[in-house]
């Protein structure tokens, strides 16, 4: 079960209804859509496809999105909220330098090994051919956190990252990336977090 299922557990143990609630139909769209994206191999996902494997009309689907460009964006909008829990989490708990930086980089690679097609999205993997700018935010979705382990490995009191921190995030960010690709091409069986403390230790 990902982590956009366990939202709406709470919905899918109610009773059944001749009628979704406004937005049940929505979150649901989301979660067929991420499900579909989990399956090794999977061809692109079509209107088609998505809505059969609803039960609805194509019609329906774009009762509650104006097009698949903006289904995706829901998925962005969910993995860009968890990121940005993730990260609040750590530099919560602990404090900047290289345990806080692995730290994000471990919770990270988590978040993508328990969501499989949220992975896809993030490697920009289910968004070949889709429209342009999905792939634009997840480009800033990683910038994002690029900015963070800078601010993570920064050694000085100044606001401005050292040139070493600005490395060592940019080669942190490139190493997650390859996990999540690896993930993705080895039809989910490679782990991203397999020897990953020893990964980081050799980075950090």
């Amino acid at each position: 079960m990902s982590d956009l299922d366990e939202t709406s557990e709470a919905t899918a143990e109610a009773p059944a209804r001749k009628r979704p609630r406004p937005g049940e139909r929505r979150l649901q769209i989301l979660q067929t859509l991420a499900s579909m994206l989990e399956q090794p191999g999977a061809e692109r996902v079509t209107t088609a496809s998505l809505a059969g494997k609803i039960g609805v009309s194509e019609a329906a689907l774009y009762r509650h999105f104006a097009s698949k460009a903006q289904m995706f964006e829901g998925l962005i909008d969910f993995v860009d909220q968890s990121v940005v829990g993730l990260i609040r989490q750590v530099t919560d708990r602990e404090a900047p330098g290289p345990n806080q930086a692995a730290r994000i980089v471990a919770l990270l690679l988590q978040f993508a090994e328990k969501n499989p097609g949220m992975c896809r999205v993030m490697t920009g993997d289910a968004l070949v051919l889709e429209n342009e700018r999905l792939q634009e935010r997840i480009n800033l979705l990683f910038d994002k956190i690029e900015a963070q382990l800078r601010q993570s490995l920064k050694v000085s009191d100044s606001n401005t990252p050292t040139a070493d921190a600005q490395v060592a995030a940019s080669v942190l960010v490139a190493f997650m990336q390859g996990r999540l690709q690896r993930f993705v091409r080895s039809g989910f069986k490679r782990q991203p977090s397999e020897h990953l403390q020893a990964a980081l230790a050799r980075i950090l």
